[in-house]
């Protein structure tokens, strides 16, 4: 009994000083829902099938393919995209790859155009090569698209980290 009271003084706490669950709804902590501040999120284009890759992921994991709301922030992303080669045979072929994809990003409040959270993010993800062409084709945008997601999530869970503190 005496276990239950004090925890039940430590959860009420929490409220107070700040720290509350980030995906909380309002009703529960009074603030704003870090969904509601994520649907209010403009993804701008970014260039490529992998760019257009990542900004679907965004919007989805912004609105949750609902309607996006009247934007306050506007996020810029700029991709950079390489191949190394992993697992050479003895002839000097490579066996295998490695898809990286590096992103810098920039949180821009639209109301008076400053920066507010810029930052960057990187996926890395191996995929094996065969004989066939098509296969080969497939095993790397198989591999640009998860490390698209992989990225789209890490850069979603800052801004919305951000976006949890921010008034």
């Amino acid at each position: 009994m005496l276990a239950c009271a004090a925890a039940s003084v430590l959860v009420a706490g929490c409220g107070d000083s700040g720290f509350h669950p980030m995906y909380a709804s309002s009703a529960i902590t009074g603030a704003p829902e870090v969904n509601e501040k994520l649907a209010q999120l403009e993804i701008a284009p970014i260039p490529g099938r992998v760019g257009q890759r990542l900004r679907n992921e965004l919007i989805y994991q912004s609105t949750g393919g609902g309607n996006a709301l009247q934007p306050v922030y506007r996020l810029e992303i700029v991709i950079r995209e390489s191949l190394t080669p992993t697992l050479v045979q003895q002839d000097g072929n490579s066996s295998g790859s490695v898809y990286n994809l590096r992103t810098s990003f920039r949180l821009i409040r639209i109301a008076d155009r400053s920066v507010a959270l810029q930052g960057e993010s990187t996926g890395r993800v191996a995929f094996q090569r065969f004989d066939s062409v098509f296969a080969n084709v497939r095993a790397r945008e198989n591999a640009e698209d998860r490390a698209a997601k992989s990225v789209g999530e890490e850069v979603k869970g800052r801004v919305a980290a951000y976006l949890s503190g921010a008034a």
